[in-house]
Protein backbone atom coordinates (compact mmCIF):
# COMPACT_ATOMS: atom_id res chain seq x y z
CA UNK A 1 0.00 0.00 0.00
CA UNK A 2 1.28 3.43 -0.97
CA UNK A 3 0.23 6.80 0.41
CA UNK A 4 0.92 10.42 -0.41
CA UNK A 5 3.17 12.36 1.91
CA UNK A 6 3.77 16.09 1.90
CA UNK A 7 6.85 17.52 3.52
CA UNK A 8 9.21 20.47 3.25
CA UNK A 9 12.91 20.75 2.53
CA UNK A 10 14.92 23.86 3.28
CA UNK A 11 18.16 24.78 1.54
CA UNK A 12 20.46 27.78 1.63
CA UNK A 13 20.65 30.00 -1.44
CA UNK A 14 23.93 31.29 -2.87
CA UNK A 15 22.96 34.76 -4.10
CA UNK A 16 24.89 37.60 -5.63
CA UNK A 17 24.52 41.12 -4.26
CA UNK A 18 22.19 42.04 -7.14
CA UNK A 19 19.99 39.00 -6.52
CA UNK A 20 19.83 39.82 -2.81
CA UNK A 21 18.54 43.32 -3.59
CA UNK A 22 15.93 41.93 -6.00
CA UNK A 23 14.58 39.41 -3.50
CA UNK A 24 14.64 41.99 -0.70
CA UNK A 25 12.51 44.29 -2.86
CA UNK A 26 10.03 41.47 -3.50
CA UNK A 27 9.83 40.70 0.22
CA UNK A 28 9.14 44.33 1.12
CA UNK A 29 6.49 44.49 -1.62
CA UNK A 30 4.90 41.32 -0.26
CA UNK A 31 4.73 42.80 3.26
CA UNK A 32 3.25 46.04 1.91
CA UNK A 33 0.66 44.08 -0.10
CA UNK A 34 -0.43 42.27 3.05
CA UNK A 35 -0.78 45.57 4.93
CA UNK A 36 -2.76 47.14 2.07
CA UNK A 37 -5.08 44.14 2.00
CA UNK A 38 -5.58 44.45 5.74
CA UNK A 39 -6.41 48.14 5.36
CA UNK A 40 -8.86 47.40 2.56
CA UNK A 41 -10.47 44.59 4.56
CA UNK A 42 -10.98 46.64 7.72
CA UNK A 43 -12.35 49.69 5.87
CA UNK A 44 -14.75 47.71 3.66
CA UNK A 45 -18.21 46.90 5.04
CA UNK A 46 -18.80 43.25 5.77
CA UNK A 47 -21.37 42.91 2.99
CA UNK A 48 -18.79 44.02 0.37
CA UNK A 49 -15.79 41.92 1.43
CA UNK A 50 -15.59 39.83 -1.73
CA UNK A 51 -12.67 37.86 -3.12
CA UNK A 52 -13.21 39.30 -6.59
CA UNK A 53 -13.09 42.90 -5.35
CA UNK A 54 -9.87 42.34 -3.40
CA UNK A 55 -8.30 40.57 -6.38
CA UNK A 56 -9.12 43.52 -8.63
CA UNK A 57 -7.66 45.91 -6.07
CA UNK A 58 -4.37 44.00 -6.09
CA UNK A 59 -4.21 44.03 -9.88
CA UNK A 60 -4.91 47.75 -10.03
CA UNK A 61 -2.32 48.53 -7.35
CA UNK A 62 0.36 46.58 -9.20
CA UNK A 63 -0.37 48.61 -12.33
CA UNK A 64 -0.20 52.00 -10.63
CA UNK A 65 2.58 51.48 -8.07
CA UNK A 66 5.97 50.58 -9.52
CA UNK A 67 7.55 49.15 -6.35
CA UNK A 68 4.58 46.80 -5.92
CA UNK A 69 5.02 45.51 -9.46
CA UNK A 70 8.39 43.97 -8.60
CA UNK A 71 6.43 41.22 -6.82
CA UNK A 72 5.33 38.49 -9.26
CA UNK A 73 1.58 38.32 -9.90
CA UNK A 74 1.23 34.77 -8.59
CA UNK A 75 3.05 35.69 -5.37
CA UNK A 76 0.57 38.54 -4.86
CA UNK A 77 -2.33 36.15 -5.38
CA UNK A 78 -0.78 33.79 -2.83
CA UNK A 79 -0.75 36.65 -0.30
CA UNK A 80 -4.47 37.18 -0.84
CA UNK A 81 -5.14 33.47 -0.38
CA UNK A 82 -3.05 33.36 2.79
CA UNK A 83 -4.79 36.45 4.19
CA UNK A 84 -8.25 34.97 3.67
CA UNK A 85 -7.13 31.67 5.21
CA UNK A 86 -5.85 33.59 8.24
CA UNK A 87 -9.33 34.99 8.79
CA UNK A 88 -10.87 31.53 8.43
CA UNK A 89 -8.46 30.20 11.05
CA UNK A 90 -9.51 33.06 13.33
CA UNK A 91 -13.23 32.42 12.84
CA UNK A 92 -12.82 28.71 13.54
CA UNK A 93 -10.83 29.40 16.74
CA UNK A 94 -7.46 28.09 15.55
CA UNK A 95 -5.57 31.39 15.62
CA UNK A 96 -5.79 35.06 16.46
CA UNK A 97 -6.99 37.68 14.01
CA UNK A 98 -4.43 38.76 11.37
CA UNK A 99 -2.77 42.12 11.90
CA UNK A 100 -0.26 44.47 10.31
CA UNK A 101 3.24 43.24 9.54
CA UNK A 102 5.91 45.61 10.77
CA UNK A 103 9.16 46.16 8.93
CA UNK A 104 11.54 45.21 11.74
CA UNK A 105 9.76 42.31 13.44
CA UNK A 106 8.30 40.50 10.44
CA UNK A 107 10.19 37.66 8.80
CA UNK A 108 10.90 38.58 5.19
CA UNK A 109 9.45 35.97 2.83
CA UNK A 110 8.18 35.53 -0.72
CA UNK A 111 5.92 32.69 -1.83
CA UNK A 112 6.30 30.84 -5.15
CA UNK A 113 2.99 28.92 -5.43
CA UNK A 114 3.60 27.16 -8.74
CA UNK A 115 6.13 24.35 -8.78
CA UNK A 116 6.53 24.48 -12.55
CA UNK A 117 8.05 27.97 -12.29
CA UNK A 118 10.97 26.68 -10.21
CA UNK A 119 12.60 24.43 -12.84
CA UNK A 120 14.77 22.72 -10.25
CA UNK A 121 17.87 21.01 -11.62
CA UNK A 122 20.85 19.32 -10.05
CA UNK A 123 24.12 20.52 -11.57
CA UNK A 124 26.70 19.26 -9.09
CA UNK A 125 27.12 16.87 -6.22
CA UNK A 126 26.63 19.67 -3.71
CA UNK A 127 24.73 22.27 -5.74
CA UNK A 128 21.45 22.66 -7.55
CA UNK A 129 19.82 25.41 -9.61
CA UNK A 130 16.37 26.88 -9.19
CA UNK A 131 14.54 29.55 -11.15
CA UNK A 132 13.08 32.40 -9.07
CA UNK A 133 10.54 34.59 -10.91
CA UNK A 134 11.90 38.06 -11.79
CA UNK A 135 15.31 37.11 -10.34
CA UNK A 136 16.63 34.33 -12.57
CA UNK A 137 18.63 31.17 -11.99
CA UNK A 138 20.00 30.82 -8.47
CA UNK A 139 22.25 28.19 -6.91
CA UNK A 140 21.30 26.39 -3.71
CA UNK A 141 22.92 23.75 -1.52
CA UNK A 142 21.83 20.26 -2.61
CA UNK A 143 21.54 18.27 0.62
CA UNK A 144 18.61 16.00 -0.26
CA UNK A 145 17.38 14.36 -3.46
CA UNK A 146 14.26 16.08 -4.80
CA UNK A 147 11.75 14.61 -7.29
CA UNK A 148 12.89 16.63 -10.30
CA UNK A 149 13.69 15.84 -13.91
CA UNK A 150 13.18 12.18 -14.80
CA UNK A 151 12.26 11.36 -11.20
CA UNK A 152 9.29 13.75 -11.23
CA UNK A 153 5.74 12.58 -11.90
CA UNK A 154 2.17 13.53 -11.05
CA UNK A 155 2.55 11.98 -7.60
CA UNK A 156 6.22 12.82 -6.97
CA UNK A 157 6.98 16.48 -7.59
CA UNK A 158 7.84 19.84 -6.12
CA UNK A 159 4.54 21.70 -5.72
CA UNK A 160 5.94 25.10 -4.74
CA UNK A 161 8.39 26.93 -2.52
CA UNK A 162 8.84 29.87 -0.21
CA UNK A 163 11.83 32.17 0.10
CA UNK A 164 12.63 32.98 3.74
CA UNK A 165 15.30 35.27 5.13
CA UNK A 166 16.96 34.85 8.53
CA UNK A 167 20.15 36.13 10.13
CA UNK A 168 22.25 33.80 7.97
CA UNK A 169 20.75 34.94 4.65
CA UNK A 170 18.08 33.79 2.21
CA UNK A 171 16.83 30.19 2.15
CA UNK A 172 14.35 28.36 -0.02
CA UNK A 173 11.80 25.97 1.50
CA UNK A 174 10.53 23.50 -1.10
CA UNK A 175 7.05 21.97 -0.78
CA UNK A 176 7.38 18.35 -1.87
CA UNK A 177 4.71 15.76 -2.58
CA UNK A 178 5.83 12.12 -2.71
CA UNK A 179 4.09 8.78 -3.09
CA UNK A 180 5.70 6.38 -0.64
CA UNK A 181 4.96 2.95 0.72
CA UNK A 182 2.99 2.95 3.95
CA UNK A 183 5.31 2.17 6.86
CA UNK A 184 5.09 -1.24 8.49
CA UNK A 185 4.17 -1.42 12.14
CA UNK A 186 7.26 -0.82 14.26
CA UNK A 187 7.96 -3.81 16.51
CA UNK A 188 10.61 -2.09 18.60
CA UNK A 189 10.51 -1.79 22.40
CA UNK A 190 8.58 0.75 24.45
CA UNK A 191 10.37 3.67 26.07
CA UNK A 192 9.49 6.51 28.39
CA UNK A 193 11.26 9.86 28.03
CA UNK A 194 11.79 12.51 30.69
CA UNK A 195 12.82 15.93 29.40
CA UNK A 196 15.14 17.98 31.57
CA UNK A 197 17.66 20.80 31.60
CA UNK A 198 20.87 19.15 32.81
CA UNK A 199 19.98 15.86 31.08
CA UNK A 200 18.02 16.85 27.96
CA UNK A 201 16.44 13.42 27.33
CA UNK A 202 16.54 10.60 29.89
CA UNK A 203 15.15 7.21 28.80
CA UNK A 204 13.44 4.58 30.92
CA UNK A 205 15.91 1.88 29.81
CA UNK A 206 18.82 3.74 31.42
CA UNK A 207 20.12 5.51 28.33
CA UNK A 208 20.19 9.27 27.91
CA UNK A 209 20.97 11.88 25.28
CA UNK A 210 22.96 15.01 26.03
CA UNK A 211 24.38 17.84 23.94
CA UNK A 212 28.00 16.86 24.36
CA UNK A 213 28.74 20.13 26.15
CA UNK A 214 28.29 21.10 29.82
CA UNK A 215 24.95 22.83 30.43
CA UNK A 216 26.39 25.05 33.17
CA UNK A 217 29.36 27.33 33.62
CA UNK A 218 32.03 26.71 36.30
CA UNK A 219 30.23 29.12 38.66
CA UNK A 220 27.04 27.01 38.44
CA UNK A 221 24.98 29.35 36.27
CA UNK A 222 23.31 28.14 33.09
CA UNK A 223 25.30 28.55 29.89
CA UNK A 224 23.01 30.31 27.44
CA UNK A 225 25.65 30.04 24.68
CA UNK A 226 26.53 26.37 25.09
CA UNK A 227 26.14 25.72 21.35
CA UNK A 228 29.01 28.10 20.57
CA UNK A 229 32.69 27.28 20.91
CA UNK A 230 35.12 29.34 22.96
CA UNK A 231 36.17 31.60 20.07
CA UNK A 232 32.55 32.28 19.12
CA UNK A 233 31.67 33.05 22.74
CA UNK A 234 34.53 35.52 22.96
CA UNK A 235 33.44 37.16 19.71
CA UNK A 236 29.85 37.36 20.93
CA UNK A 237 30.98 39.03 24.16
CA UNK A 238 33.01 41.61 22.22
CA UNK A 239 30.06 42.35 19.94
CA UNK A 240 27.64 42.75 22.84
CA UNK A 241 30.01 45.15 24.59
CA UNK A 242 30.51 47.08 21.36
CA UNK A 243 26.74 47.30 20.84
CA UNK A 244 26.21 48.55 24.40
CA UNK A 245 28.94 51.17 23.96
CA UNK A 246 27.54 52.46 20.66
CA UNK A 247 24.00 52.41 22.00
CA UNK A 248 25.03 54.68 24.88
CA UNK A 249 25.62 57.53 22.40
CA UNK A 250 22.18 57.25 20.80
CA UNK A 251 19.66 59.80 22.01
CA UNK A 252 16.05 59.00 22.75
CA UNK A 253 14.03 58.78 19.54
CA UNK A 254 17.14 58.87 17.35
CA UNK A 255 17.42 56.36 14.49
CA UNK A 256 19.82 53.44 14.94
CA UNK A 257 23.13 54.12 13.23
CA UNK A 258 24.50 51.87 10.51
CA UNK A 259 27.43 50.79 12.66
CA UNK A 260 25.15 49.77 15.52
CA UNK A 261 22.81 47.95 13.13
CA UNK A 262 25.79 46.12 11.62
CA UNK A 263 26.84 45.02 15.12
CA UNK A 264 23.32 43.80 15.81
CA UNK A 265 23.40 41.79 12.57
CA UNK A 266 26.66 40.11 13.60
CA UNK A 267 25.12 39.14 16.95
CA UNK A 268 22.06 37.76 15.16
CA UNK A 269 24.24 35.61 12.92
CA UNK A 270 25.97 34.03 15.91
CA UNK A 271 22.63 33.42 17.62
CA UNK A 272 21.25 31.88 14.44
CA UNK A 273 24.28 29.59 14.21
CA UNK A 274 23.63 28.34 17.74
CA UNK A 275 19.95 27.76 16.93
CA UNK A 276 20.80 25.76 13.82
CA UNK A 277 23.17 23.53 15.80
CA UNK A 278 20.50 22.94 18.45
CA UNK A 279 17.91 22.07 15.80
CA UNK A 280 20.34 19.74 14.06
CA UNK A 281 20.94 17.90 17.35
CA UNK A 282 17.19 17.55 17.84
CA UNK A 283 16.72 16.17 14.32
CA UNK A 284 19.46 13.58 14.70
CA UNK A 285 18.33 12.53 18.18
CA UNK A 286 14.63 12.22 17.35
CA UNK A 287 15.40 10.28 14.16
CA UNK A 288 17.46 7.77 16.13
CA UNK A 289 14.69 7.41 18.73
CA UNK A 290 12.01 6.89 16.06
CA UNK A 291 14.10 4.20 14.37
CA UNK A 292 14.89 2.38 17.62
CA UNK A 293 11.60 2.37 19.57
CA UNK A 294 8.11 1.40 18.46
CA UNK A 295 6.21 3.17 21.25
CA UNK A 296 7.47 6.48 22.65
CA UNK A 297 5.88 7.98 25.75
CA UNK A 298 6.49 11.57 26.82
CA UNK A 299 5.12 13.93 29.46
CA UNK A 300 2.32 16.32 28.60
CA UNK A 301 4.14 19.45 29.77
CA UNK A 302 2.47 22.84 30.03
CA UNK A 303 5.56 24.73 28.91
CA UNK A 304 4.00 28.26 28.80
CA UNK A 305 2.97 27.85 32.41
CA UNK A 306 6.42 26.52 33.38
CA UNK A 307 8.27 29.56 32.02
CA UNK A 308 6.09 32.21 33.66
CA UNK A 309 7.96 34.91 35.54
CA UNK A 310 8.24 34.78 39.33
CA UNK A 311 8.48 38.56 39.64
CA UNK A 312 5.02 38.89 41.17
CA UNK A 313 3.38 42.24 41.86
CA UNK A 314 4.20 45.32 43.93
CA UNK A 315 1.97 44.15 46.76
CA UNK A 316 3.21 40.56 46.58
CA UNK A 317 6.73 40.49 45.15
CA UNK A 318 8.11 37.16 44.06
CA UNK A 319 10.96 35.17 45.56
CA UNK A 320 14.13 33.87 43.87
CA UNK A 321 13.30 35.90 40.77
CA UNK A 322 16.83 35.71 39.30
CA UNK A 323 17.02 31.92 39.74
CA UNK A 324 13.59 31.44 38.17
CA UNK A 325 14.57 33.71 35.29
CA UNK A 326 17.64 31.57 34.60
CA UNK A 327 15.56 28.40 34.76
CA UNK A 328 13.05 29.88 32.31
CA UNK A 329 15.85 30.66 29.86
CA UNK A 330 17.20 27.12 30.15
CA UNK A 331 13.75 25.59 29.55
CA UNK A 332 13.15 27.81 26.53
CA UNK A 333 16.58 26.96 25.14
CA UNK A 334 15.87 23.22 25.28
CA UNK A 335 12.74 23.66 23.09
CA UNK A 336 10.93 20.61 24.45
CA UNK A 337 7.84 21.33 22.36
CA UNK A 338 9.87 21.19 19.14
CA UNK A 339 11.38 17.88 20.22
CA UNK A 340 7.92 16.37 20.78
CA UNK A 341 6.75 17.68 17.41
CA UNK A 342 9.69 16.03 15.66
CA UNK A 343 9.12 12.77 17.53
CA UNK A 344 5.45 12.80 16.54
CA UNK A 345 5.84 12.85 12.78
CA UNK A 346 9.04 10.80 12.72
CA UNK A 347 7.52 8.03 14.83
CA UNK A 348 4.54 7.91 12.46
CA UNK A 349 6.88 7.83 9.45
CA UNK A 350 8.69 4.78 10.86
CA UNK A 351 5.50 2.95 11.87
CA UNK A 352 5.64 3.79 15.57
CA UNK A 353 3.37 5.82 17.83
CA UNK A 354 3.85 8.59 20.34
CA UNK A 355 1.77 8.88 23.52
CA UNK A 356 1.50 11.58 26.18
CA UNK A 357 0.85 11.05 29.88
CA UNK A 358 0.30 13.43 32.76
CA UNK A 359 3.50 14.89 34.22
CA UNK A 360 2.06 15.18 37.73
CA UNK A 361 4.24 13.41 40.32
CA UNK A 362 6.52 11.60 37.89
CA UNK A 363 9.69 13.07 39.44
CA UNK A 364 8.64 12.38 43.07
CA UNK A 365 7.17 8.88 42.81
CA UNK A 366 9.41 5.84 43.29
CA UNK A 367 9.33 3.74 40.14
CA UNK A 368 10.25 0.58 42.10
CA UNK A 369 7.66 0.51 44.90
CA UNK A 370 5.19 3.09 43.62
CA UNK A 371 5.14 5.22 46.78
CA UNK A 372 5.65 8.98 46.95
CA UNK A 373 7.68 9.61 50.10
CA UNK A 374 8.72 13.14 51.15
CA UNK A 375 12.43 13.80 50.68
CA UNK A 376 13.04 10.95 48.24
CA UNK A 377 14.45 13.30 45.65
CA UNK A 378 17.52 14.53 47.48
CA UNK A 379 18.76 16.86 44.74
CA UNK A 380 18.46 17.46 41.04
CA UNK A 381 20.25 14.24 40.03
CA UNK A 382 19.74 11.85 42.98
CA UNK A 383 16.64 9.89 43.92
CA UNK A 384 16.67 7.66 47.00
CA UNK A 385 13.35 6.14 48.07
CA UNK A 386 12.67 6.86 51.76
CA UNK A 387 10.23 3.98 52.03
CA UNK A 388 11.75 1.62 54.68
CA UNK A 389 10.66 -1.42 52.68
CA UNK A 390 12.22 -0.21 49.44
CA UNK A 391 15.33 2.02 49.59
CA UNK A 392 15.77 1.97 45.80
CA UNK A 393 18.13 4.62 44.44
CA UNK A 394 18.96 5.81 40.93
CA UNK A 395 19.27 8.94 38.83
CA UNK A 396 16.26 11.21 39.32
CA UNK A 397 15.67 11.69 35.58
CA UNK A 398 15.88 7.94 34.97
CA UNK A 399 13.34 7.37 37.75
CA UNK A 400 10.96 9.91 36.18
CA UNK A 401 11.29 8.24 32.75
CA UNK A 402 10.37 4.87 34.30
CA UNK A 403 7.28 6.47 35.85
CA UNK A 404 6.29 7.96 32.50
CA UNK A 405 6.40 4.53 30.87
CA UNK A 406 4.54 2.98 33.83
CA UNK A 407 1.65 5.44 33.43
CA UNK A 408 1.30 4.48 29.78
CA UNK A 409 1.29 0.77 30.55
CA UNK A 410 -1.38 1.33 33.22
CA UNK A 411 -3.63 2.95 30.62
CA UNK A 412 -3.27 6.58 31.70
CA UNK A 413 -2.26 7.95 28.30
CA UNK A 414 -3.85 11.31 27.53
CA UNK A 415 -3.35 10.98 23.78
CA UNK A 416 -3.64 7.31 22.69
CA UNK A 417 -1.83 7.73 19.37
CA UNK A 418 -0.16 10.46 17.37
CA UNK A 419 0.21 10.19 13.64
CA UNK A 420 0.39 13.85 12.70
CA UNK A 421 2.64 16.65 13.77
CA UNK A 422 -0.32 18.96 14.46
CA UNK A 423 -3.51 17.88 16.19
CA UNK A 424 -6.32 19.98 14.72
CA UNK A 425 -9.18 21.09 16.92
CA UNK A 426 -12.74 20.60 15.83
CA UNK A 427 -14.58 23.52 14.36
CA UNK A 428 -15.95 25.91 16.95
CA UNK A 429 -13.54 24.87 19.70
CA UNK A 430 -11.46 27.83 20.86
CA UNK A 431 -7.83 27.53 21.97
CA UNK A 432 -7.06 27.44 25.66
CA UNK A 433 -5.81 31.03 25.63
CA UNK A 434 -9.15 32.27 24.26
CA UNK A 435 -11.31 30.45 26.77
Amino acid sequence: MREKRRFGHRARLALTSVQVRLIDAQAHAARATWNLLHDLWTMTPKCRRLLKAMDEAIRQARKEIDWLAVLPAQAAQAILKTYLQAWKNCWEGRADAPNFKTRLRTVMSVDIPQGRDLQVKRVHRHWGMVNIPKVGRVRFRWTRDLPVGKNASADNRVTGARLVKDALGWHIAFRVQALEAAPQRHTGPEVGIDAGVNVPLALSDGNHYDHGCPPRLPDGTADRDKWLNSDEKAKLLRLERRAAHRKSFRKRGEKTSRRLQHTYDQIKRLRATATRRATDWQHQTTTQLARTYGVIVVENLDIPNMVQSARGTIDRPGKNVAQKSGLNRSISQEAWGRTVTMLTYKAARHGGTLHKVSASGTSLRCSACGFTTPGSREDQATFVCKNPDCGWSCNADHNAARNVLHLYRMGHALIPAAGRAVVRRTRGVKPAAAR
